[in-house]
């Protein structure tokens, strides 16, 4: 699975000039992601105009805490600047503490947007919808970005069968994934900071260092930095990454570290980073004694303002009953929910999809990973040590994210939720979609060698001549595209079928 091996070049003719060919399958890619985008766009703003902001109870229809976040824009759309977390107009009744604790740039360019829109109305449907669809364009450019993360990390072969195209509905038509561009929140920016800097990773190992991969990882980190805590994985392995790049192996087989390289490229990307993120930190560290994270500042306010069932001096987490963490998860069901939410839990974790929606994504999933890991000794020969590092990175970025997910659930908060291990969901998508390759490979093209001549295991099933390849490759595309199919006919399920009925009940349509 070389992910970072060199990009191949273009398809040129004796001449120079780009092959005709060459054109038309480019026109052919830019209907293709258009339509993808426009697909997403349209169900996405299906559900930002229609779900609630306020509790609908007993269905609670509305978004996970969107009434609590949206007060953070609200109070910047309404005074031009950022507020402090003790300022009364932005502090959760009931709860005590605000989400202007924590990192706030998703909500700035949402109050400064929801500014410009009210200079044209004072309707207030529609500045929540104007804060809305930031976390719109958000899944937008991050629905951009996996598709060009999937031109670079899928070779030639793997196109043919459309996996690169499977890479992309995996992930931004989950609809789990969709949804969290729909509503008032964080995790829409920090999802997009996962693609971001992934593709900034592999664009360097393939091409290097430059002004463009360069630009794009700045971007990436400081979104990530200044959007979720769970994210945060992702900016360790870029730093990791990106000083393992400059490992060389001279002509003579010994190793050496080239810092002047490292210096030369670092040096600019740290100070812009700081520059872009670390204004919020220093700010964080005069409001609050030194919090930079606002961690310790939160369980104050909560100390002082919040009810009994929620304030930590009276009410006790899974941690201080006693109960150990994998106690925690049996008696919650921490599980079961947590993959239910994780594939697609709507409202207030509120609104489930049909339970052959849930089965169907077990199936993809680990039906992906069990081909991958059956072939992995095989194909893991032919790695390079960076590709090694690449890969264990991004298994660090899965684990490290549900560790913090389960510790979260421990220490503080008693629900298990798929939007808090989110972040995970490029990585474990792409090992998917690497194993079915894989089994495709071998199932029905007839597999290829190893350096020793010697057949993978599966390799059996059809002999390497041109018609049975041929066959083979249809039938791969086929199946490919059936359950790309089948994905979006599971989110339209889920939004059309399921969620929107129960919108309807409490917003109207204004269309």
């Amino acid at each position: 699975m070389m992910i970072i091996g060199k990009k191949k070049g273009g398809n040129m003719g004796k001449s120079g000039e780009v092959n005709k060919t060459s054109g038309r399958t480019e026109k052919k890619e830019w209907l293709l992601t258009g339509l993808y985008l426009l697909v997403f766009f349209i169900v996405a703003s299906s559900i930002a105009l229609m779900q609630p902001l306020e509790d609908t109870p007993p269905v609670y229809a509305n978004a996970p805490d969107e009434h609590a976040r949206y007060l953070v824009p609200q109070y910047i759309c309404e005074h031009g600047t950022i507020p402090s977390g003790y300022d009364e107009e932005v502090r959760i009744p009931g709860y005590g503490s605000s989400y202007a604790l924590y990192n706030v740039l998703p909500y700035i360019f949402m109050g400064y947007i929801m500014r410009l829109v009210r200079l044209f109305t004072e309707n207030d449907l529609y500045l929540l919808y104007s804060a809305r669809f930031v976390n719109v364009f958000f899944g937008l450019l991050m629905a951009l970005t996996v598709r060009r993360l999937a031109r670079r990390i899928f070779d030639e072969e793997a196109k043919k069968y459309y996996l690169d195209w499977l890479f992309c509905f995996l992930i931004m038509y989950l609809p789990q994934n969709l949804f969290l561009h729909t509503y008032v929140n964080t995790d829409s920016m920090a999802m997009l900071s996962t693609a971001l800097i992934l593709y900034a990773l592999v664009a360097v190992y393939q091409d290097g260092f430059c002004l463009k991969n360069s630009a794009v990882l700045c971007i990436g980190v400081i979104f990530c930095a200044l959007s979720y805590y769970n994210a945060y994985s992702y900016i360790v392995s870029a730093v990791l990454l990106c000083l393992a790049y400059f490992i060389r192996k001279k002509e003579d087989g010994k190793i050496r570290y080239d810092w002047k390289s490292m210096l030369h490229y670092a040096v600019p990307i740290v100070l812009v980073i700081l520059f872009g993120a670390g204004w919020w930190f220093f700010r964080n560290y005069l409001l609050y004694d030194g919090d930079m994270l606002g961690l310790r500042t939160a369980r104050k306010m909560q100390e002082l303002y919040a009810v009994d069932k929620v304030n930590p001096l009276t009410s006790m987490t899974y941690q201080q009953m006693g109960y150990t963490p994998w106690q925690m998860m049996e008696e919650t069901n921490y599980l079961t929910i947590q993959y239910a939410s994780f594939i697609g839990a709507y409202g207030s974790l509120s609104i489930f999809a049909n339970i052959w929606i849930y089965r169907i994504y077990k199936l993809l999933i680990f039906g992906g990973v069990l081909g991958y890991l059956l072939l992995l000794p095989w194909a893991w020969k032919k790695e390079t040590g960076k590709s090694i590092f690449f890969h264990v990175n991004l298994l660090f970025c899965i684990f490290m994210t549900l560790f913090l997910g389960v510790y979260y659930a421990y220490t503080s908060d008693f629900q298990a939720q798929g939007r808090y291990v989110m972040p995970i969901l490029i990585p474990v998508m792409l090992y998917v979609v690497k194993g079915m390759e894989r089994v495709v490979h071998c199932l029905l093209i007839g597999g290829t060698t190893d350096d020793d001549g010697k057949r993978p295991l599966l390799a059996v099933v059809i002999k390497k001549d041109a018609a049975a390849a041929m066959l083979g490759r249809k039938i791969a595309a086929l199946c490919v595209i059936l359950v790309m199919a089948v994905i979006v006919f599971m989110l339209l399920w889920m939004v059309y079928g399921i969620a929107m009925p129960i919108y309807c009940q409490f917003q109207p349509v204004i269309f």
